[in-house]
């Protein structure tokens, strides 16, 4: 008895197991059979063998991608599933990328499934996308210039007559779908119009000339293609504000004037040193002659002696000679009161 028992209890157990089996199996199917009766009934019928593939050999979210197909057949795009698969396998946003299409041609514009795709993939990771994009060709862009995060609320230029002139302009652009993928963006946009906007200024010859004219810094602006290389296409420039800034060149004169007093001091300054050490040099000098001459002024008396040795000289004369020096002084001590009375008067 315990062996039929045990019989019948492994018949259930393996019953129960192919039970959850055929319900497991009947489950996928009823999930699949939804997804393949929503398609079907939407006009975007894909295979029963086709969401197999998807499921369990590619491991994709076939109901994700049937939905894509579902929405484009219903806007009148024929995308196929092949195509949807690929641009998900890729990393796309398929969802996304289908609306883009839907709304491009709502719009009227022609964009092409590769180029969504492109687009969908070259925006990936950035603040960007495909959605975006169709959504500025339709309905134009606005640009502040310069931009608010740049911290700065003007664009400066000089005029010739050294006047500052700021200036605070708007770009309407508007996206190219043609060009949008690996081309420049916004930021590109707001540093070539500033670059115009200083050179128009800068050409100015007269501040007054871009207060009167500010239209003619969009002209200008406009004229140089500044779009050319970038995503978009630029409607129109407009200058916002402009003001007067400060006196440039008057700065720079007196800064100029500034450098060039500390320039002329300098060189005076050199020329006066040059000049002390001249007369230092020259009092030097004089005290090496007098220091030569009183040299020379105490040989005097060795030559004497000398003189007198050798016979050349005798005691007779040089009596005569003392006699001349208290001469020469005697009258030097006369004529010394009389010339000081005549520097008194």
């Amino acid at each position: 008895m315990i062996i039929p028992a045990l019989a019948v209890s492994i018949w259930l157990i393996v019953y129960a197991i192919l039970g959850l089996f055929v319900l497991a199996i009947l489950f996928v199917f009823l999930s699949f059979l939804q997804v393949w009766l929503k398609a079907a009934s939407s006009d975007a019928p894909v295979s029963m063998f086709t969401l197999f593939a998807m499921r369990f050999l590619r491991r994709l979210p076939y109901s994700l991608i049937v939905d894509a197909r579902i929405m484009s057949r219903k806007a009148g795009i024929d995308i196929s599933i092949n195509q949807i698969e690929t641009q998900y396998m890729a990393g796309g946003e398929i969802i996304q990328t289908v609306q883009a299409l839907i709304n491009a041609k709502k719009a009227g514009i022609i964009l092409e499934w590769d180029k969504a795709c492109a687009i969908d993939l070259a925006t990936k990771g950035t603040s960007k996308s495909v959605m975006e994009a169709v959504h500025t060709s339709i309905n134009p862009k606005v640009i502040d210039c310069p931009a608010s995060s740049s911290g700065r609320t003007t664009i400066d230029g000089v005029a010739k007559d050294g006047i500052q002139v700021k200036a605070r302009a708007r770009v309407t652009v508007r996206s190219n779908l043609d060009h949008y993928v690996g081309n420049a963006l916004e930021e590109t946009i707001i540093a070539r119009v500033g670059e115009g906007i200083v050179t128009t200024i800068g050409s100015a010859e007269s501040y007054k000339f871009v207060l009167e004219n500010p239209d003619r810094i969009s002209k200008n602006v406009l004229e140089r293609g500044l779009d050319v290389g970038t995503a978009f296409e630029i409607l129109s420039i407009d200058i916002a504000d402009v003001d007067v800034g400060e006196n440039i060149g008057a700065k720079l004169q007196e800064a100029q004037a500034i450098a060039n007093k500390n320039m002329a001091q300098a060189q005076a300054e050199i020329r006066r040193a040059a000049a002390v050490a001249l007369e230092q040099e020259m009092k030097a000098r004089v005290q090496e002659m007098q220091a030569k001459v009183i040299e020379a002024e105490a040989e005097v008396p060795l030559a004497l002696a000398e003189s007198l040795r050798s016979g050349k000289m005798g005691f007779m004369d040089y009596y005569r000679l003392q006699n001349i020096q208290s001469d020469t002084a005697m009258r030097e001590s006369i004529s010394k009161p009389e010339e000081q009375g005549h520097q008194e008067s």
